[in-house]
Formats: structure tokens, sequence, C-alpha cells
């Protein structure tokens, strides 16, 4: 017998909508369910609404695989689900390369977001695939419990020589889980994986690197970004160098990648050694505030300056300081620009909305003397698509401005 959810009064409209998040605020009763269970989803009246993985520790207390009431949460439907948002990839990406980019993908050889969790309608599931290897995510109670049924058929649905799990995110303390790495299935991914995206070459930490070892939402942005990022470059947060990368091969910018981990910046240095671009790099290890000011002092100028920082916002409640950080830090670039360079600049923060990055980074202008115009805006990757109903989906923002 399956336990059963009942909203209370009033609170079914973000259903009606399919929101896939209930929060434990508008939950009136449950019945015969423990935590990690599948529940049929009613509002106060007693209409069928959804059908969610329920987990009574979380804030948001469940979370809908289908609004369906004849779609059953089995070995099927997350085949269905993983194998419909595969197929999209590669039509996404193939209309890229047709028509709005020179942007090229091996879908064998390359990397690229699989499964974007609620945005693919499988929340809590994130899978990433590195070449010949997968990398997932388990950020949720419904989904850890769902791991070894969905990682079992993997090795069915793709040719692949392993797949890795990098559960190591804050979020899963949410859901009452550890984090957790390792092996799940076939070989472990060896240290450095290579892909390639366009014609350029990249080295991939996915056991020790951020997320799940690339920024991959960046994807289109480093392609779109280039042709503005020539003379002296300054890619601050720089991580393992992709932009510079881009930056160096395409136009022999002459790259500044400046970072606070030395490990980030070593895995950089191979990658501008991959891509026959030693001569245009050099590595700064510090923190980027502090080494921005410096530059300052010394009357240093770039042509152009890229900002790609860590995630300011991790909560309502430190917003206000996450702002005030995005906006020093983009003051401090406006100050090191040389008359028409220009600033690309991004904000992962889902918190911090477009319209207030914007109204933010418009302050740092002020307060930095320099006007600017937009050139373009940026956001996520294809592969990292938003659902309509699922705005808190959308979180990487950027502004490409040309700097008077």
């Amino acid at each position: 017998m399956s336990g059963k959810l009942f909203l209370k009064r009033g609170k079914e409209k973000p259903l009606h909508n399919h929101h896939p998040w209930i929060f434990s605020g508008a939950i009136a009763r449950v019945e015969n369910a423990n935590d990690g269970d599948t529940v049929e989803v009613y509002d106060a009246a007693g209409e069928w609404l959804a059908r969610a993985a329920y987990n009574s520790r979380s804030q948001i207390a469940a979370r809908v695989w289908t609004f369906e009431r004849g779609e059953d949460i089995d070995d099927a439907f997350f085949r269905r689900r993983i194998e419909r948002a595969s197929e999209a990839r590669k039509t996404l990406f193939q209309n890229l390369i047709q028509n709005s980019l020179n942007f090229e993908l091996d879908f064998e050889k390359s990397a690229i977001r699989l499964v974007n969790a609620e945005s693919d309608f499988l929340p809590g599931i994130v899978i990433d695939r590195y070449s010949d290897y997968l990398v997932v995510q388990f950020l949720t109670l419904g989904a850890e419990l769902r791991k070894k049924e969905i990682v079992g058929k993997l090795q069915e649905w793709f040719a692949l020589r392993g797949v890795y799990e990098r559960s190591d995110v804050e979020v899963r303390a949410k859901e009452g889980l550890k984090e957790v790495t390792g092996i799940l299935l076939g070989q472990e991914p060896p240290d450095r994986i290579e892909i390639v995206e366009n014609d350029l070459k990249f080295l991939v930490d996915v056991k020790r690197g951020h997320k799940t070892g690339f920024y991959l939402d960046q994807a289109v942005n480093r392609e779109r970004a280039v042709q503005y990022l020539r003379g002296e470059v300054l890619n601050a947060f720089a991580y393992t160098g992709a932009f510079g990368v881009y930056a160096a091969k395409r136009n022999g910018a002459q790259v500044t990648n400046l970072d606070a981990s030395a490990s980030s910046l070593e895995l950089a240095r191979e990658n501008f050694e991959l891509n026959g671009v030693t001569a245009n790099a050099e590595y700064v290890t510090a923190d980027a505030f502090e080494k921005l000011r410096a530059y300052r002092e010394q009357g240093r100028k770039f042509d152009a300056i890229l900002l790609d920082p860590p995630k300011f916002a991790t909560s309502r409640g430190n917003l206000e300081r996450a702002a005030r950080g995005y906006k020093d830090l983009n003051m401090l670039a406006f100050q090191l620009l040389k008359r028409d360079g220009f600033l690309v600049t991004f904000s992962c923060s889902g918190l911090v909305d477009a319209k207030l990055f914007q109204q933010i980074v418009f302050s740092a202008a002020v307060d930095a003397k320099r006007d600017a115009q937009i050139v373009e805006k940026l956001g996520q990757a294809p592969d990292h698509p938003i659902g309509l109903n699922f705005p808190e989906g959308e979180y990487l923002k950027g502004l490409i401005l040309r700097v008077n």
C-alpha cells in the first residue's frame, strides 16, 4: 500500500503548475510513509496531484517524480527519462552547430551534461559524460535510494568504461545524507581524462575537481566570449584555465590565470601545454580580491578581464554580503580595464537573479567611474536546460561589457 501525502488547503497551486517541490509547511499530514518512500500526493479535498519521493528530514519534504497517475516509478520510468534527456542533448547541440555558432562537439570524446535533475524531470539526479566515463550525483534521499537500479542500467544504455560518483555536495546534508564519492561501476577514471571541446583539448580531474570536474555549463559561453578576449587578458578565478586557453589559442592573447588554488593552476598549465600555447600564459596563485587591489596599486591595465567566481550566495541570509562581494569584484575589474576594454563577468549564485546581477554590476561601474555598454547577455549552456515550471534551475548569468 502506497503512502499518502495530503496538502493543506490552498497549497495545491504549485502542483497544478507542475512545480516539483513540496515544502514541509505545505503538508497537512502524511499516512503510511517512511523517509525515501514514493508517496501519492493529494490536495486537501482528496484530489490526486502527483507521485513524489518523501523525506521528512528535508525542508523540501517531497519532490515530484511524475504528474501522470498511470506512470509507475520503476526501471522503465528512469530509462525513459534518462534516454529522453540524452537524446535532447544531441538535438540541442546539433542546432547550435548548424545555426547559432561555429560550435563542434563530439559526443564520444567531449563532455556534456546528460541529466540536469529537476529540469530534466529527475529530481536530485545529475549525470555528466566525460568521454567514455559517466560522473553522477545523487543529491536527494529519493535519488539515493534509486541509485543502484539507475547505475546498474547505465552500462546498458551507454558505452562506458566506468561510472564514478561525486555526491560530495553540501545539499546532501539537508537531506540527512553524508557526502560520498567513489567508483560505482566498471573502471575507476584516471587522474586526467582528456576531452575535446570545439578544436581544443582539456584535461579534467573528475575525482577531485570542482563540480564534476569541469564547468560544463560554460561551454557555449567560452565560444561566445572568446572574440572579446584579446591582447592582455586577466582570467580571474581561472580554475583549470578553459577561458584562457580559448583566448590564447584563437587570438594569441597573453593570459594571466589567477586562482587561489595552486592545484587548479597546475592543471591549467597542463591545458595550455596540451594546446600548444604555453608561452601565452602566466599563473598567479592568490586571492582574487587581494590581487586585483594589488594590480590597481601597481597601475596595471588589461584589454579584457574575465570574472567567473564561485557561488557567493549560499542562502538568503548571506545574500546582502554576496552582493557586496560581487560589487567589489566588478568595481576592481572596471578600474583595471583599458579604455574600450571588455569585461566578461558571471554569477553562478541562483539567489542572485539576472536583474539583481545587472544592478550590482551597474553600481560597480558607477563607483569605478566608468561607463559601459552591454554587448551580450549569457546564461548556462543548452545541456543545462531550465524548466519553465522550475525557475530555480536558472543559476548562471553573465554579461559581456564594453567599457569606455
